[in-house]
């Protein structure tokens, strides 16, 4: 995160195509590893009902960003543009990227490791945290040690359930296109270069709480793919109308649909992917990285689906991404009954052999 902090404030400095465009590939190489090392660490902390409202305080601080960010970019391009001689975008480069590395920095200092090698938890703390995550697994502990490197990429990518959470995860990324663009979609409303960043805060404000909200209901009620669905298809909603309205007030409610409809379910996917591939812990470490890697590589395409020459109404880009969420939509009902199958699968087991009732894949 430090790293990425200070390749972020590096592209300040920049003055052409080629230098811009290495910035930017060291910046995603830097960025890459955050989200799905982040969700991996916290999988060894918390239990399968307890990740969603979690990882969904952890996203609040993408809503946070665009939202803070929105009115640090008013005030900058308006007030330091162009300040000591720098432009007002080389500004925002720079004090965001070095607020970045300057929290990294001090994180260092307080950020746990497993539950087992926390070195400022007692012995007794590290034996009840572990203890918490065994009741989840019928008692399996989450030993990082217990296979091989090689063994967990083979028990990884021969389950074949994890190509379902691929397609769904990478689905709902490709859905997020329009983060990218999002002041540009704001700002064919009509308004000015300094009112548009202003326009987003109360967007991403209401894209906080309901994220917020709508994962807490799915930890409180232990159900994953019908609030998945239902919100990507409020997001499909939001595309549609951004795209068959013109009046303000229409199309600012669209805009409202969108990131309320598109963002929460990141989090619950997330949540869903590592509770369904509970242990051992490095085949969970490989199916959170993979996920996230397929999952990420929607940018690569996503980031065209709104050119300028589609403007104001880009109704290629909505359609599409209309389209898009209903498929992430209909992936989390049919993983569900994937997943139905496979409880019952392990219900008939305990059955015939006698033992106690254990482990059930969250729905």
């Amino acid at each position: 995160m430090a790293i990425w902090g200070m390749i972020s404030a590096l592209q300040a400095t920049t003055h052409s195509f080629v230098g811009e465009l290495l910035c930017r590939l060291f910046l995603g190489a830097a960025e890459a590893p955050f989200f799905s090392g982040c969700i991996f660490l916290m999988s060894s902390w918390y239990r399968a009902d307890e990740l969603a409202h979690r990882i969904a305080i952890l996203y609040t601080g993408v809503a946070m960003a665009n939202m803070f960010g929105g009115l640090i970019a008013a005030g900058v391009l308006s007030d330091l543009n162009p300040a000591h001689g720098i432009a007002g975008w080389r500004w925002l480069f720079i004090i965001e990227g070095a607020a970045t590395s300057g929290i990294a920095i001090i994180a260092v200092f307080f950020m746990p490791d497993y539950p087992a090698t926390t070195r400022w938890l007692k012995t007794e703390e590290k034996h009840y945290a572990q203890w918490r995550l065994a009741q989840d697994v019928a008692g399996e502990q989450d030993d990082r040690n217990a296979i091989t490197w090689k063994q967990a990429l083979k028990m990884a990518f021969s389950d074949w359930r994890l190509y379902l959470f691929m397609l769904m995860h990478h689905s709902n990324l490709l859905a997020q296109s329009f983060t990218y663009f999002f002041p540009t979609i704001v700002n064919s409303l009509g308004y000015g270069k300094i009112e548009t960043p202003f326009l987003t805060v109360p967007v991403w404000f209401a894209t906080l709480l309901a994220t917020l909200l709508v994962s807490y209901h799915s930890s409180k009620t232990r159900e994953r793919s019908f609030h998945i669905a239902a919100c990507m298809l409020v997001g499909a909603l939001g595309n549609i109308l951004v795209i068959t309205t013109h009046g303000v007030g229409p199309r600012m409610f669209a805009m409202y649909l969108m990131p309320i409809g598109i963002l929460p379910p990141f989090q619950m996917i997330l949540a869903w992917i590592t509770s369904s591939f509970p242990r051992p812990l490095g085949k969970r470490a490989v199916v959170v990285a993979t996920c996230g890697m397929f999952g990420n590589a929607a940018g690569i395409y996503g980031s065209y689906m709104y050119p300028p020459s589609d403007g104001p109404q880009y109704v290629p880009a909505g359609i599409g991404l209309a389209v898009v969420c209903c498929f992430c939509a209909t992936m989390a009902i049919v993983i569900r009954f994937v997943l139905k199958r496979e409880n019952k699968k392990l219900e008939k087991q305990e059955q015939e052999q006698g033992l106690r009732a254990g482990f059930r894949y969250i729905l």
